[in-house]
């Protein structure tokens, strides 16, 4: 058996703490079967952002119509689009591990992980134990018990951003924000989209009147079918058939060349046999920790993706920073999670933080909305797309309880909102009284807290 002071599963935010433990003279070993730079670097938000910019310019080109430029789209070199991501995210990853071997100071294991005992995994023909172990093993594509799914050949994210052939007819099961972001880039690239959402709704965590809003503009451009639930998956001569159902209980049947099932998450602590390590899970298998991101195991922490919560690439980050006060440097501090802001970045892009406003009915709490919308700002006129940001604020306080955007730049706009909450006073004041530059699209935010009812 191998033993170490610091054993990290995962190499994605669990580098963060590996690089940690070695400046702190530990013995680290870090243990990733698959790529190193975890989900975000090399099967997530890192490429699927490269590839939707280019999505973005293309849209941007079939709009320029509205701002009298004439403009066509000659061809789309898809193959070479998706080699250029793929190889330039595999290069990052490729450095990261060169360095890592070069420094000398790591013990890098690149073999899949189970637990057998605390603190004990079983690493390929090796047994390592750690002094402190951290599990940052992240999630993998949910896959939903739809019959006939597993005899075809379907995709989930991981796999369709690696599509050297563009679908013609793209199905989508889900309505989330993969369904939403890998849509979009399909389909302004020219795949005719379908997507099929079991709620009445797309995005239906955001903030009721955005993804009603969403919904209704994706709309506009693609084949949305809400309340409908996929029954059976074939492969025919036509292409893959779906065979769904709608509220109604009217049957329909959906073909498509590929089918990408976008219906959330999954932890990977089954795969690590995590409940050998003495670590407990929630109902859905996700690890349970306290505020100090401690598990129910002596010395082992979790963080990230495996642990649910706010499954974003900087809550990891954030997570990594706390294990890394927490596990290495051995200060006790919990996890401060106040005013978490997230990104959609599809078309129309969205944005929030804090509650949302069906979150505050149901909790029963005042409070004060402000909506502005995007073509009563300067910007926004020039911009000929519509949006609006909603701003939600106590009666008692003013303090922020929450902002909600939809509208290009979205997921910039939301930043003075969550410096505002987190780093300032918290109140719609730190917004209204802030000076904003005329005539910039952020005096969409503005105009939504000073317009508070």
């Amino acid at each position: 058996m191998k033993k170490h002071d610091l054993v990290v599963v995962g190499a994605g935010s669990g580098l963060q703490v590996a690089r940690a433990g070695v400046q702190k003279g530990m013995d680290v070993a870090l243990i990733e079967e698959e790529r190193l730079g975890g989900t975000c670097l090399n099967r997530g938000c890192i490429p699927s952002k490269m590839l939707i910019h280019r999505a973005n310019v293309a849209e941007t080109i079939k709009d320029s119509e509205k701002f009298d430029i004439n403009s066509t789209i000659d061809s789309i070199d898809f193959k070479d689009m998706i080699q250029e991501v793929n190889d330039e995210v595999s290069s990052e990853s490729s450095t990261i591990k060169e360095n890592i071997k070069k420094s000398g100071v790591y013990t890098l294991y690149e073999e899949s992980a189970s637990f057998v005992d605390m603190r004990t995994l079983q690493v390929g023909d090796e047994r390592v134990k750690g002094d402190k172990v951290v599990i940052a093993a992240g999630a993998r594509s949910k896959i939903p018990p739809i019959k006939g799914l597993e005899d075809v050949d379907y995709l989930t994210s991981k796999e369709a951003l690696k599509l050297e052939d563009k679908p013609e007819e793209l199905v989508i099961v889900g309505g989330g924000y993969i369904a939403a972001e890998l849509g979009h880039f399909f389909g302004s690239l020219g795949s005719e989209v379908t997507v099929l959402e079991r709620n009445n709704r797309l995005l239906g965590r955001e903030d009721e009147e955005v993804s009603q809003r969403f919904t209704a503009e994706f709309s506009k451009k693609y084949d949305v079918r809400t309340n409908t639930t996929v029954k059976t998956v074939s492969e025919t001569d036509q292409g893959i058939k779906v065979v769904a159902e709608d509220k109604g209980s009217k049957e329909l049947e959906i073909y498509g060349d590929e089918i990408l099932v976008a219906t959330g998450r999954v932890p990977n602590t089954d795969l690590l046999d995590v409940e050998k390590g003495g670590v407990e899970t929630d109902e859905n298998g996700f690890i349970e920790v306290n505020g100090r991101l401690e598990t129910a195991a002596d010395k082992t922490w979790a963080l990230g993706d495996i642990i649910g919560g706010e499954m974003l690439k900087h809550v990891a980050n954030l997570e990594a920073q706390y294990v890394i006060m927490n596990a290495i440097i051995e200060h006790d501090h919990p996890v401060d999670y106040k005013a978490i802001p997230h990104a959609i970045f599809s078309s129309p892009e969205v944005s929030g933080i804090g509650k949302t406003e069906q979150e505050l009915k149901r909790e029963g709490k005042d409070y004060l909305k402000g909506v502005y919308n995007y073509e009563d700002t300067g910007f926004g006129s020039a911009m000929k797309k519509g949006g609006f940001a909603k701003a939600l604020v106590s009666p008692k306080d003013g303090q922020i309880l929450g902002c909600h955007i939809l509208g290009p730049r979205a997921s910039m706009l939301i930043h003075e909102v969550s410096v505002a909450m987190r780093k300032g006073s918290g109140k719609a004041d730190d917004i209204i009284d802030s000076i904003h530059v005329h005539p910039a699209l952020n005096e969409v935010v503005q105009m939504a807290f000073e317009s508070l009812e």
